[in-house]
């Protein structure tokens, strides 16, 4: 009965102490995972890590700002160019549309050529489209270059011949060969002029 007390205490006991042992063991494994994890947090706070990520994110951004700017300006030159060939057309319209009237009056008179042999009614009708065509000009707001007996002016003159008259002044205009044209300040088309040296 004494054995069978030890026997059982001793059973007791060496249970005991491979619980014990199991529970080191257990201790120790949950120590090592604590370990690998404070080291994973360890290098992933790293403060270099940190600001590399910072600086890649911030790279990325800065890239796709720049191509979403690049599109929006090829968009903006687009619309641009476009815009700008539709007004070329429409001034374009607007200027012919003025000088087709004098056209067709032109060909109704190269047509009444063949059939009138009233010589001052021809006159008068080219009269008429001459002054229409003047009209048009002024429609469009295109004024002839004063260039008679005014001062020669390079800006909006072309001296085309030299002559010599001592009623003139040097370096003034007496004879205008091409009328030229402005709008506003634009020259159109310079005036083709002799110029005045008395020498």
């Amino acid at each position: 009965m004494e054995k069978d007390t030890q026997k059982e205490a001793e059973t007791v006991k060496a249970e005991a102490k491979a619980t014990e042992a199991k529970a080191e063991e257990q201790a120790a494994s949950a120590d090592q995972d604590g370990k690998t994890e404070k080291n994973e947090e360890t290098a992933a706070s790293d403060p270099k890590d940190v600001k590399i990520a910072a600086q890649e994110k911030q790279i990325a951004d800065l890239q796709n700002r720049l191509l979403r700017l690049q599109a929006d300006f090829d968009n903006f030159r687009k619309r641009n160019n476009e815009e700008r060939e539709r007004l070329g057309r429409y001034v374009t319209g607007q200027v012919v549309r003025e000088f087709l009237k004098v056209l067709d009056n032109f060909e109704r008179a190269e047509a009444s050529l063949k059939t009138s042999k009233d010589d001052n009614a021809l006159q008068v009708g080219m009269e008429k489209i001459h002054k229409q065509f003047e009209k048009a000009l002024q429609t469009l707001h295109i004024e002839e270059i004063p260039a008679q007996g005014k001062p020669f002016d390079p800006n909006i003159h072309e001296a085309v011949m030299q002559g010599s008259n001592p009623d003139l002044p040097d370096e003034s205009i007496d004879l205008v060969l091409e009328k030229g044209y402005k709008i506003g300040d634009d020259v159109i088309r310079h005036s083709k002029v002799r110029v005045i040296r008395n020498d």
